[in-house]
């Protein structure tokens, strides 16, 4: 074994045990998958070989050697590399600047050596077949190839482990087909992969075996051929899981929001929405699909006045709302569930409770007078953490101490229920697990055939076509492609337009506007 951690527990300060006694051990040479809900602990258990957090008991060893990984740095030099799902490079630098970042080869001793830079770059590119451009700039250069970029950035230190988290969760079908050719490659050379993810198809496809961890604790450890999608579900939720999401055919009526002609530079005079229209309909899912930094983000943003555009108009039941304000749009019943949860979604320090009634605290409902209805507030509260499954112990618990399946689920019941005309839900499911992904698909739909607009922004390929009714695709900051029916989309045919490889005419990406 190359990796073996023994007895590990870790308490937190506010007495959640994220682990407890898990034992956890990797092959020299395999793909190993780590799995589990959101706060089943493997995060922590990740973060404790990465030197980012120390265990309370337990034991670390790696390459037969007993550890103590005080720091990134410590576990990097004992060959633990780690390659977080949100990428950690510097967007104004060049993609061999990023590479050597921290340990740059230097000429006359105080100045970059930017050719010994890209000379490494272009060294450890074709060793491991991660082909990069090394000059240009990383906020130019799309998600697949920043990707690459991070590993690099692992395998130039020295990592022969590899902890790799959610790799997958904004690359496109093409774009995995091949970061799975350079894994199996990575494997063969006699790395070690910590695969983290919750994509059951993928884990089947590349793995060998996986760990599958539940309330701190690891449930098990099997051959990835022996177990299905299905087992492997069940063993990290403790229940069946329905993973094919069931809906009726949609019958839309009324334009709720109408976009035309949106454009929108950034501030490093890029052009990321180009003329942009569409409408989403009553009682109709319409998808957003794309490339991350294909113009999604910036749409999403500009919906809901957290920036301005170039040009265009944007309305919700015939009301403008460019430049509105977000509480006039919440006014109008738009809800938002935001890509970043804990940067948008939620207030980190604010408990359960402050965080569900921030859209409605101001209702006669919940004030007597110059006073709170505290027992209305409680009542309301207790309902809403009863029906989004929220696993706390009270209302009056800090979110920042939930999971981040939990976290969302929070998010999402505050924003479901304030009666929506209009829901934005950018990534809904992102890095959460089946459980909660599971629910929070199923109530997307329960809405969405009740009435209600549903624009849904996703980078993952099986949700976009299993949720949504019909499609648009990004590339470049314009709308290349429109699915009125995604019930016979494949991932292969979306990853064409994703990629700029195909464009629909103009005609036909028109039918969009429903005018």
């Amino acid at each position: 074994m190359v990796v073996q951690m023994k007895g590990i527990t870790k308490v937190y300060p506010n007495g959640i045990a994220a682990n407890q006694n898990v034992d956890f051990s990797v092959r020299k040479g395999e793909i190993h998958a780590l799995m589990g809900e959101n706060g089943a602990g493997k995060s922590t258990l990740m973060k404790m070989l990465f030197g980012l957090e120390q265990p309370e008991e337990g034991e670390i060893i790696v390459g037969g050697e007993t550890v103590a990984l005080s720091s990134p740095t410590v576990a990097i030099s004992k060959g633990v590399g780690m390659v977080h799902q949100h990428f950690m490079l510097v967007p104004s630098l060049t993609v061999a600047e990023n590479i050597v970042l921290g340990m740059e080869p230097k000429k006359r001793g105080m100045f970059l050596d930017y050719g010994k830079a890209v000379a490494i770059t272009e060294e450890y590119s074709q060793k491991y077949n991660l082909h990069v451009d090394p000059h240009a700039k990383v906020m130019d250069i799309p998600v697949g190839m920043k990707q690459k970029v991070e590993i690099l950035k692992a395998l130039v230190r020295g990592a022969t482990i590899l902890i790799l988290d959610e790799p997958t969760a904004v690359l496109t079908t093409q774009e995995t087909t091949e970061l799975f050719k350079e894994l199996i490659h990575f494997k063969e050379t006699g790395h070690t992969i910590i695969f983290i993810s919750h994509k059951l198809k993928e884990v089947k496809q590349i793995t060998d075996r996986l760990t599958i961890m539940r309330g701190g604790k690891s449930v098990g450890v099997y051959n990835t051929a022996d177990v299905s999608e299905q087992d492997i579900s069940r063993l990290m939720v403790g229940r069946d899981v329905v993973l094919k999401v069931e809906k009726e055919k949609p019958v839309p009526t009324d334009v709720v929001l109408k976009v035309e002609d949106l454009s929108f530079t950034n501030d490093w005079s890029r052009k990321m929405l180009d003329g942009v229209s569409f409408t989403v309909r009553k009682g109709e899912i319409l998808g957003v699909a794309g490339v991350e930094g294909n113009g999604q983000r910036e749409l999403v943003e500009l919906l809901f006045d957290m920036a301005k555009p170039d040009g265009g108009t944007i309305q919700v039941e015939g009301q403008p709302i460019t430049g509105a304000g977000q509480s006039k749009i919440r006014g109008l019943g738009v809800s938002h569930i935001p890509e970043d949860r804990m940067l948008f979604g939620v207030a980190g320090t604010a408990t359960i409770e402050e965080n569900l009634i921030s859209d409605r605290y101001w209702k006669p409902k919940f004030n007597k007078g110059p006073l709170f209805d505290m027992k209305a507030i409680h009542q309301d509260t207790q309902q809403l953490i009863g029906d989004y499954q929220i696993l706390c112990k009270s209302g009056g618990q800090s979110v920042a101490n939930l999971s981040g399946g939990n976290i969302q689920k929070v998010v999402v019941a505050r924003e479901f229920s304030s009666d929506p005309k209009l829901i934005i839900a950018d990534q809904p499911t992102r890095g959460i697990d089946v459980g909660a992904t599971e629910f929070i698909r199923r109530k997307l739909v329960e809405l969405s055939r009740a009435g209600t607009a549903v624009l849904l922004v996703s980078a993952d390929l099986n949700e976009i076509i299993e949720l949504s009714d019909s499609l648009i695709v990004f590339y470049g900051g314009e709308i290349v492609a429109y699915f009125e029916d995604t019930s016979t989309l494949t991932d292969e045919e979306m990853g064409e337009y994703m990629l700029g490889l195909k464009r629909q005419s103009d005609e036909e990406i028109r039918r969009v506007f429903h005018a």
